[in-house]
């Protein structure tokens, strides 16, 4: 799978000129990664859009700014890890209630991701589990039994 970017950021679905109306309620929103090419800047882009969908974006103040560019960075971890461990992503899904956000990454790979430990900030690649712990409420993985493949799934909080 290729996670190089196969235009130039911006060329894709175009950032909306104005705030949308926040939805209530949960709201979900689901991509599948069959047959994409680029899958890391598809899901970021993708994500984008669904953060200004639900007001994430665009941000009032440097809280939801930075709240928008976590969210945007587990994103790209988990879809990365996909491609790095398990033969690439299947499936992202994106849910979002006024609380909390929570990503899930399907895909069929059997690994089961870690943060890496001890980590060793100095040294390059095995960052990305670390920095999902980091920056999330919580994590996990979530196996289906007699299916191959597993969904990792991150939480994070919505800016206040």
């Amino acid at each position: 799978m290729s996670t190089t970017r196969p235009y130039p950021p911006g060329d894709r679905d175009p950032e909306p000129e104005a705030a949308a109306e926040v939805p209530q309620g949960r709201q979900v929103r689901r991509l599948s990664f069959d047959g994409e090419s680029a899958v890391v800047p598809l899901a970021r882009d993708f994500t984008r859009q669904a953060l200004y969908a639900w007001g994430w974006l665009p941000a009032a103040g440097a809280d939801q700014r930075a709240a928008a560019e976590d969210v945007l960075l587990v994103v790209s971890e988990l879809v990365t890890n996909a491609c790095l461990h398990a033969e690439g992503p299947d499936r992202l899904q994106i849910s979002c209630d006024r609380k909390v956000i929570r990503l899930e990454v399907s895909d069929k790979g059997a690994g089961q991701p870690a943060p890496r430990s001890p980590h060793r900030a100095g040294r390059p690649g095995g960052h990305g589990m670390f920095i999902v712990q980091r920056l999330c409420l919580d994590w996990g993985v979530v196996r289906n039994p007699g299916e191959t493949g597993k969904t990792v799934w991150a939480e994070l909080g919505a800016p206040a």
